[in-house]
C-alpha cells in the first residue's frame, strides 16, 4: 500500500468512514444558542426548557434547587460557551422517586444511520467536556423510547475541563421509527433516588429496568450548595472513534434549533382577515424556518389596522391574543392562527394588517 493510500485509509478510520458531511447528531453542542433565556434561577421543581436550546431539564420530586446558565468559557480552547448548573438549595434526604437530568431528544428520522434493530447496528460514540467544583461521578444514558431500551455508562468529573468519551454498543433489537416523533434520548443524570439506583447497574448493556439506570457510584448534584457542573462540546456520532468536535456556524446552529422553537420578534407585520361571525381574526404568522410539527403559540398581542388605515379602539388593541389553535400545520412553512378579540364595528372578511409589540413564541419541542 502506498503512503497516500495509507493516509487515506487512516482518514477513513479517524472519521468513521465519513470524510465529509455532518457527523454530529446532537444540536447546539457548543452551547451557542439560548433563545429563551441565558439564566434562570430557582429551578428543580418542574421539568422544562429554560435556557439553552434543545436541552431539557428533567426534575421529579426534588427538594433541591439550582441555577441554569449559558456562561462564557475562557479556559477551554476552541469553546466560547458552556452550560453551568449551580446548586442553590441542597437536598440530602433523597426520596425514592427523585431524579435530575439534562436531556436532548431526537426525531427517529434523524437517527436512522445508527441502523438500530438490524444485524448491522452501529456502535456510536458520545463525547463532551465537563468540569465541576470537585470530583464527582454521574451517569450518561441513551434510551430508545420507541422500544423501551436503555443503555448507560458512568463518567467522572474533576475541577478541570476533561473530555469524556463513551462508546456504546449497537443494538440489534428494536428499530427506530422513521418519523418526526421522539425516538432517542441523550441524558446526563446528576441526582437520583432508589427507584433509579436500587438495582445493579450494568455498564454499556441494553435493558428496560428503571432501577438499573443510574451508576452505582453516582454523586448527588444536590449534596451541597458548593456543587457546580459545567458542560459543553456535546457530540454524538456513528462509530467507535471520537473525532474532533464538529464546530458549526452560529447561523447553522440557530436554524437547527428553530425547527423546535422560534421567537417571532416584536413589531413583526403579518396580514389577516376579520371574521366577524366568530369574533376572531385569522392571520398568517411568518416562520423563520419550517417547524417540526404544529406548535404551541405563546405571548402574542396585536395592534390591528383595517385596510383603510382606521385603527380599532384602544381596548381592542389590548385584548387581541392567539387562541392557541394553529389553523395550518407549521411543517408547511406557513402558519395560520386564529386570534380572538373585540370586533365591534368591523366588516366580515375585511383585510387587516397586524403588528404586535411583544416577542411571540412558537414551541414545537419533542
Amino acid at each position: 500500500m502506498t503512503k497516500a493510500a495509507e493516509l487515506a485509509k487512516m482518514g477513513e478510520v479517524l472519521t468513521n468512514s465519513q470524510l465529509g458531511g455532518r457527523r454530529n447528531i446532537a444540536i447546539n453542542g457548543a452551547m451557542k444558542i439560548a433563545q429563551r433565556s441565558t439564566s434562570e434561577t430557582g429551578l428543580g421543581a418542574s421539568t422544562g426548557y429554560f435556557t439553552l436550546d434543545r436541552y431539557r431539564l428533567d426534575c421529579s420530586a426534588t427538594a433541591g434547587r439550582l441555577t441554569m446558565e449559558q456562561v462564557a468559557v475562557t479556559d477551554l480552547s476552541g469553546f466560547a460557551n458552556a452550560m453551568k448548573l449551580t446548586c442553590t438549595t441542597a437536598d440530602t434526604s433523597i426520596a425514592a422517586g427523585e431524579i435530575l437530568g439534562i436531556r436532548q431528544f431526537f426525531e427517529g428520522q434523524d437517527v436512522q444511520q445508527l441502523k438500530k434493530g438490524t444485524s448491522d447496528a452501529e456502535k456510536f460514540t458520545v463525547s463532551f467536556y465537563v468540569k465541576g467544583n470537585a470530583n464527582a461521578t454521574y451517569t450518561c444514558e441513551i434510551s430508545d423510547t420507541d422500544n423501551t431500551r436503555i443503555i448507560g455508562q458512568e463518567f467522572s468529573v474533576t475541577s478541570s475541563w476533561n473530555r469524556v468519551v463513551l462508546t456504546f454498543d449497537g443494538d440489534t433489537t428494536g428499530v427506530y421509527d422513521d418519523d418526526n416523533a421522539r425516538s432517542m434520548d441523550f441524558s446526563i443524570f446528576l441526582h437520583a433516588g432508589s427507584s433509579f439506583t436500587g438495582g445493579t447497574f450494568s455498564s454499556n448493556t441494553y435493558h428496560a429496568t428503571d432501577n438499573q439506570r443510574i451508576g452505582d457510584n453516582q454523586t448527588s448534584f444536590f449534596d451541597s450548595t458548593d456543587r457546580t457542573f459545567f458542560f459543553t462540546g456535546l457530540q454524538i456520532e456513528v462509530g467507535s472513534q471520537a473525532t474532533p468536535f464538529e464546530h458549526r456556524s452560529y447561523g447553522e446552529e440557530l436554524a437547527l434549533c428553530q425547527r423546535y422553537y422560534q421567537v417571532v420578534p416584536k413589531y413583526t407585520f403579518f396580514i389577516g382577515a376579520v371574521e366577524v361571525g366568530t369574533a376572531s381574526l385569522r392571520a398568517g404568522v411568518p416562520l423563520a424556518r419550517t417547524l417540526r410539527a404544529s406548535p404551541t403559540i405563546g405571548n402574542i398581542t396585536l395592534v390591528i389596522y383595517d385596510d383603510d388605515d382606521t385603527p380599532f379602539s384602544d381596548a381592542a388593541h389590548a385584548i387581541f391574543a392567539n387562541s392557541g389553535s394553529p389553523e395550518v400545520d407549521g411543517t408547511t412553512g406557513y402558519l395560520s392562527v386564529i386570534f380572538n378579540g373585540n370586533l365591534s364595528g368591523r366588516t366580515d372578511n375585511h383585510n387587516v394588517t397586524a403588528l404586535y409589540g411583544t416577542n411571540g413564541t412558537l414551541d414545537s419541542e419533542l
